[in-house]
């Protein structure tokens, strides 16, 4: 049985996600941040038993799946996607959004696989030069850095979601900086929960690489956020990125999907 949740499904909910906290910090925060119904954000649960076997949410136009290995009313879930209108935009564990590949077909928007890794102690390793957390007036330094990143597709509204998550304090940004105040070096935490944060949007200026750069950065993040009591979890496809992330002390937990 498939059922929209609400606020008095909250515990049960919580005690799902909350068995893998990692891969379904998304979920966890945004739940955390707007509640079971805004006009933007719904959530439905495949119930078996009486007992949540899946967790469906939509942000906007876009769709995250969270369930337990075996049957959990895939079929159902493929059907209320397929009523929609536009293509379907849907995230989650490789091994679940596969069923609905199977079923949904050419509705799926393009997809995307990463690697997710996690990070639960880091490899001891001496930071050589000052990390600094960036405030709101560090946007245009930043964003500076990554318009010059060819991988990175940054626009206005990029610079705006920045400016308002230092803003708020709804995640953090870190940078290393040169002699001349330029921003050589940041990374971001985004999605972060009361135990879980996702660090994203890692990047060096070309000029600057392979001095380990990256390494020193993401290793004192790491630490900071390893110190509050979260899980720190990145996606990455860039195997020369794997290797950095191995290094710090990240290892791969599940293969991720997106159509997006």
């Amino acid at each position: 049985m498939i059922r929209k949740l609400s606020n008095k499904d909250h515990p049960e909910v919580m005690n799902f996600l909350n068995k893998d906290p990692s891969l379904n910090l998304f979920i966890i925060g945004d739940i955390e941040g707007f509640g079971y119904e805004t006009s933007f954000q719904s959530l439905w649960g495949a119930f078996s038993n009486s007992r949540i076997k899946a967790v469906l949410l939509k942000f906007y136009d876009s769709y995250i799946i969270t369930a337990h290995d075996g049957d959990f009313a895939s079929d159902a879930f493929a059907s209320m996607l397929e009523s929609t209108n536009e293509r379907i935009k849907l995230s989650g564990k490789s091994s679940t959004v596969s069923k609905f590949e199977e079923k949904l077909g050419e509705r799926l928007a393009p997809k995307k696989v990463q690697f997710f890794a996690e990070c639960t102690a880091p490899r001891p390793h001496a930071t050589r030069i000052p990390i600094k957390q960036a405030t709101a007036e560090d946007v245009n330094r930043i964003m500076d850095l990554r318009y010059t990143i060819k991988e990175f597709k940054q626009n206005e509204d990029s610079r705006k979601m920045l400016h308002n998550a230092l803003a708020t304090n709804t995640g953090r940004s870190f940078y290393i900086e040169n002699e001349l105040g330029e921003i050589i070096c940041s990374a971001s935490t985004t999605a972060e929960t009361s135990d879980s944060a996702m660090i994203v949007a890692v990047c060096t200026h070309k000029d600057y690489r392979g001095k380990g750069y990256a390494t020193d950065l993401l290793t004192e993040m790491t630490r900071i956020l390893l110190h509050e009591k979260k899980s720190v979890c990145l996606f990455y496809d860039n195997p020369d990125a794997g290797k950095i992330y191995r290094k710090i002390g990240f290892n791969n937990i599940a293969l991720w999907t997106m159509h997006r």
